[in-house]
């Protein structure tokens, strides 16, 4: 068999870790290389785990098996403690700096750990960590941060930035191209700096 690059994204329902992943996808379909993927989102409806395996290369089956990500995308903070396990050793973790407040927060009165606990736990990682809803405001919608972290993302994949670029025009609703291409080099911009 040959290796795969294998990219976890993880995030909470609703924050475009689907689009994100179907992202990869086509930009895999436009360098014209094998790419496989599976999707789990039970719950994501109601707030719930989101997870994406995207395995690039390879003729693996479609899930990564813990401790075997080469880089994993969280669009947030306590997803990216949640899946830690996934990542290799010398893998690339990005992570936007959001953090959800799971439900069991409120109804089971469970301890949320804080900003602080999870960055330090995190930092056995090399780790990117941004504000991707701020950038994703700026470049015009905040509904653009899961591109903005497919952009600070870029320069960790075996993808061309152009071929993610091209793939995001062709997926995302036509009318919001233009905020979708200003998040994607946002965030891109800002990945050259991790």
């Amino acid at each position: 068999m040959s290796e795969s690059f294998d990219i976890l994204i993880v995030g909470i329902g609703g924050q475009g870790t689907i689009l994100a992943s179907n992202i990869l996808g086509e930009a895999c379909l436009i360098e014209n290389r094998h790419v496989r993927g599976a999707e789990t989102h039970g719950m994501a409806q109601r707030g719930g785990s989101v997870e994406s395996h995207i395995r690039v290369g390879g003729e693996h089956g479609p899930l990564i098996p813990p401790g075997q990500a080469d880089l994993l995308i969280s669009f947030d903070l306590l997803e990216a403690l949640r899946y830690s396990h996934y990542l290799k050793q010398g893998g690339k973790m990005v992570v936007n700096r959001r953090m959800v407040l799971p439900t069991s927060v409120f109804t089971q009165k469970v301890a949320l750990p804080s900003e602080e606990a999870i960055i330090a736990a995190l930092g056995k990682y090399h780790l990117c960590l941004l504000d991707a809803d701020t950038m994703a405001t700026e470049a015009g919608s905040p509904l653009s941060q899961n591109v903005v972290m497919l952009g600070a993302a870029a320069g960790a994949m075996p993808l061309k930035p152009e071929s993610l670029l091209e793939a995001v025009k062709r997926l995302v609703p036509k009318k919001t191209v233009e905020i979708n291409a200003r998040a994607f080099e946002a965030g891109r911009a800002f990945g050259g700096q991790c």
